[in-house]
This record gives C-alpha cells, sequence and structure tokens, in this order.
C-alpha cells in the first residue's frame, strides 16, 4: 500500500510542470528566412517564429542540450562579440545562464558557436520548413 501511495505522490509532482527552455536562439539578416525565433524545449519539442510547438528526435535534442552546455559559460558572461566585414547572419542566444550575441563573421568563433550556427540551420530547414534561398 505504501509504494501505491509514494508512485502517486510521485505521478502527482510531475503533473502540470512544463519542460523547461534550453535555449533561445534569434537569428536575423536581410531576406525574409533568415528571420528566425527557435525556441528548444528540453521535453524535446522546438518551436519557430512562436507557432506550434513541432517534436525533435532524441538525437536532436541531446545535440541541443550538449550545445547548452557548452554555451553556459559565455552566457554566463553575456558575451556580445563583434561582427567582423560584410555580415549576412546575426544571432542572439538566450538561456538560463544569460545571453549571448555573435554574426557569421565574428572572429575567433568559438566551435560551440560554429555547431549553434549549424543546428539553427538544420532545424529550422528540417523541422520548421523555412530553409534561406
Amino acid at each position: 500500500m505504501r509504494w501505491l501511495v509514494l508512485i502517486a505522490a510521485l505521478a502527482l509532482a510531475g503533473c502540470g510542470s512544463p519542460a523547461p527552455d534550453l535555449f533561445e536562439v534569434k537569428r536575423s539578416g536581410a531576406d525574409r528566412n533568415a528571420n528566425l525565433t527557435l525556441l528548444v524545449s528540453d521535453d524535446g519539442t522546438v518551436t519557430c517564429n512562436g507557432g506550434d510547438r513541432r517534436p525533435i528526435t532524441n538525437e536532436t535534442l541531446l545535440q541541443a542540450r550538449e550545445l547548452e552546455r557548452e554555451l553556459s559559460a559565455q552566457a554566463e558572461l553575456h558575451l556580445q562579440l563583434p561582427a567582423g566585414p560584410n555580415p549576412v547572419l546575426s544571432y542572439r542566444v538566450r538561456m538560463e545562464a544569460g545571453t549571448l550575441g555573435f554574426a557569421d563573421t565574428s572572429r575567433p568563433l568559438p566551435s560551440a558557436f560554429a555547431q549553434l550556427t549549424a543546428f539553427t540551420s538544420d532545424v529550422s530547414e528540417r523541422i520548421c520548413g523555412i530553409v534561406r534561398r
């Protein structure tokens, strides 16, 4: 009987609690499809430009969690890398640890930042159907 009460209490404790967001990426640029707000949630979903939640694969969720860990130190410092000449895209990332910003021409570009740009491009095209031409 005690086990049933414990299981019921644990089940009720988890109900109604939304999964935390891992990070939000705001990508901007000159062309229409460059402008994107991508919100990645720890429940394995993303929203694109405020739309409906869309499921992502477990592999994509693991990539997102790894990116969040790798970017946290820079976000805590609120790192803003200046753009280099002729930027095409700029990124602003918000997460629990803080925020960071950079452009595709920022140098030196840490590898986690490059991975984030690839992740954002992949998810926006594959999951959201937002393709840049």
